[in-house]
């Protein structure tokens, strides 16, 4: 590894600290070194404040150090107003001489302008280290901007049997086939993607709140599929600890493809990023048609003998890991946006 990818891998790892409350921009890290030392960090505050690159900058305490520093940054800088000022505005500003670019951002109001303007100001410009890790990285804001819906995450649990419910049960709350460990886990996700899908036989079954309550973070935006509006407002779903979206005959045709329709009625809502959780149907109906990015399947402990059937996949296996009596496999679908490296 070189020391470009060195301070790329930095950019990286801080860049993390945004994971799920920089939504809808992307959660980009910035390291500023002088000296072959890092003198600043930043990553992307909460959605309506400062940039990576501008928290880099800011946290630097001799900006006089600036005009022969190298900023390293995971994202290509912004060159236009939006909550904030351009970032590349800024790292002209200080006369920054060099600026590392992991990736070029594919939003149609940077895409490239970004870099033109640096170049154009006499930075030194250098894109494309580790690259594939930066996309990957950004996965959720390039599958928004390059396929115009948001990145699907597939969730579901299954027993060793191949079951995702029992046949029967006495009471409408979920019955739970993994333990509790993997269920925190499912609430750190959905602290981290900004909505959660369900379709109405789970909501009727399982009284679900699709809240996060094992982890702290921001409850996701609740959708669910309710055709012809038989869900009740008392359902824990439609309770007040977070926003609900019903999505009825009224907005999509049922009879025809729904994963599509639904993609871009949450794209036109700004929503990047969704987590299917159920029922069957409902993953099967996404599963079926194509459109997903990555499907995360926890196999329980347990067996129903009989009950409804697991979705069927096809996809590329990525990560086996073993959480107490539980196995989480993660499967990746085929696309232009690596998944995992």
């Amino acid at each position: 590894m070189n020391t470009d990818e060195i301070y790329i891998t930095r950019c990286l790892q801080i860049a993390k600290n945004g994971l799920g409350t920089t939504r809808p921009n992307p959660m980009v890290g910035a390291v500023v070194v002088f000296d072959n030392q890092i003198i600043g960090e930043g990553f992307t505050s909460i959605y309506g404040g400062n940039h990576a690159e501008v928290n880099a900058i800011n946290s630097v305490r001799d900006k006089s150090k600036l005009n022969k520093s190298t900023l390293y940054v995971t994202l290509e800088p912004c060159s236009h107003f939006g909550k904030t000022p351009p970032c590349s505005d800024l790292i002209i500003k200080h006369k920054i001489p060099k600026v590392v670019i992991g990736c070029v951002d594919d939003n149609p109001e940077v895409s490239g302008k970004g870099i033109k303007k640096l170049k154009s100001s006499g930075c030194n410009v250098i894109v494309g280290v580790l690259s594939n890790e930066c996309k990957l990285h950004h996965k959720r804001f390039f599958t928004f901007h390059n396929k115009k819906r948001p990145y699907i995450i597939l969730k579901w649990a299954e027993t060793k049997d191949g079951f995702i419910a029992p046949k029967s049960k006495n009471e409408k709350k979920p019955i739970w086939i993994t333990n509790k460990f993997s269920r925190q886990l499912v609430h750190k996700w959905r602290a981290e993607e900004q909505s959660i899908l369900v379709g109405t036989k789970t909501v009727i079954e399982d009284n679900p709140s699709l809240t996060v309550r094992d982890w702290t973070g921001e409850n996701p935006v609740r959708v669910v599929l309710d055709k012809v509006s038989k869900l009740k407002n008392e359902l824990h779903i439609f309770n007040n600890e977070a926003t609900t979206l019903k999505i009825t005959e009224c907005d999509i045709n049922f009879n025809e493809k729904i994963a599509p329709q639904v993609c871009s009625l949450l794209y036109n809502q700004n929503i990047n990023s969704i987590i299917v959780e159920g029922g069957a149907k409902t993953l099967q109906t996404f599963i079926d048609e194509n459109i997903w990015d990555e499907a995360r399947l926890f196999i329980g402990n347990s067996e129903f003998k009989e009950g409804t059937k697991a979705p069927r996949l096809k996809g590329n296996l990525t990560s086996e890991t073993k959480i107490e009596t539980d196995i989480l496999r993660i499967y990746s679908n085929n696309n232009d946006i690596p998944n995992h490296v």
